[in-house]
């Protein structure tokens, strides 16, 4: 029996694409061999990886003039390889502006990892409120060489309403909790950039969208695995890519091409996150911290009513422990903000968001 597998990452994956992986794991294809098998290069892996961008551009809408890399390292490579790529000088530590907008612990850690390549300029922060809203985004001046944002925030349960307005300078994303949620206009972006493990795939494989003339800027200095012409003149081929995590990102995109596309992604997703804020609202025992305006469709915090801290403690012990004997595992929040989680990406049915509701009822009864 399957559990409602509600963790940040990695995260549940829909059951048919699973379920085809099995079916096909000694077996791709017709080749006789795993895709883990594979070699790279060869011409039973090249049709894989090439269903896959297609399937990607079409559920995206990726205009043409916009590369698609597959790459690894996690989203947080990409927290050194945006500013080495944009803004880095001749020598490592006389870098352009870069502007960032400071909406939780992630946009914290790639601030602090851009700051060692390009002059960090934070223009707006939330951290003043523990990060349960988004800031007011200023618009960045002209001799910024991009303007970075965290497009939902995992650990705190965050997104922003609207795509901030930064005029000529480039907009970059990190979509990792968010992409593939609902439609995401992706010409309004420099670089949009996603950890596979929330909504696309497998752990191991991090997506970059990055448009063509932003690509070829990075100093001579710079490694050649941290340089985006490396891998986007190599087809994502310079080394060996993540070929069994491209091969299942393959299979989630067929899946949501079944389900209607984005838009009918974005309804089921805006339906399950309603049905859970709606039962946090009216619940005497638990409530959302997260301003409403704001408030993530893919992470959901909840904590207790409940004041004393030892009582509080107790309560979310408890309740993390007896959900997970109910089969709702990884409820429990992030280490450094505590709390209960429900992650509800695209993978989540509305059979398992309302598992959960009856479950809560029952335990504050």
């Amino acid at each position: 029996m399957r559990v409602y597998n509600f963790s940040p990452g990695p995260s549940m994956l829909p059951l048919p694409a699973l379920e085809k992986a099995a079916k096909e794991m000694t077996d791709t294809n017709g080749t006789g061999q795993s895709v883990m098998e594979m070699s790279h290069r060869s011409k039973d892996f090249k049709p894989i990886i090439e269903k896959t961008e297609a399937l990607l551009r079409e559920l995206m809408g990726i205009p043409a003039n916009y590369k698609v890399l597959f790459l690894q390292g996690g989203a947080s490579l990409q927290f050194s390889m945006v500013p080495l790529n944009l803004a880095a000088g001749d020598a490592p530590g006389k870098g352009k502006k870069a502007a960032y907008i400071d909406t939780g612990i992630w946009s914290d850690k790639a601030i602090k990892e851009a700051g060692k390549y390009a002059t960090v300029e934070v223009l707006a922060s939330s951290k003043d409120k523990a990060y349960t809203y988004i800031p007011d985004a200023p618009k960045p001046s002209e001799d910024h060489a991009y303007y970075h944002i965290t497009q939902n925030n995992t650990i705190v349960g965050t997104k922003w309403d609207k795509v901030p307005d930064t005029g000529s300078v480039t907009l970059v994303s990190d979509a990792s909790s968010n992409i593939l949620s609902e439609p995401l206009d992706v010409s309004k972006y420099g670089i949009i950039y996603a950890g596979a493990q929330k909504n696309l795939g497998p752990a191991g494989t991090t997506l970059v969208i990055i448009r063509e003339d932003l690509i070829g800027r990075a100093p001579a200095w710079t490694p050649v695995m941290l340089r985006y012409d490396t891998h986007a003149g190599e087809g994502s081929m310079y080394n060996t890519p993540p070929c069994y995590g491209i091969y299942i990102i393959g299979l989630v995109l067929d899946w949501l091409k079944q389900l209607g596309g984005l838009n009918a992604v974005a309804k089921m997703n805006r339906e399950k996150a309603e049905l859970f804020y709606n039962y946090l609202d009216n619940s005497k025992m638990f409530y959302s911290p997260v301003d409403k305006k704001y408030r993530s469709l893919m992470n959901i915090p909840f904590v207790p009513r409940e004041k004393d801290e030892a009582k509080k403690s107790e309560i979310e012990a408890r309740f993390v422990k007896e959900a997970a004997t109910a089969g709702l595992i990884n409820l429990a929040g992030h280490r450094l903000v505590g709390g209960m989680r429900a992650s509800i990406y695209n993978a989540m049915p509305i059979e398992g968001v309302k598992a959960l509701i009856d479950f809560m009822k029952k335990f504050e009864s």
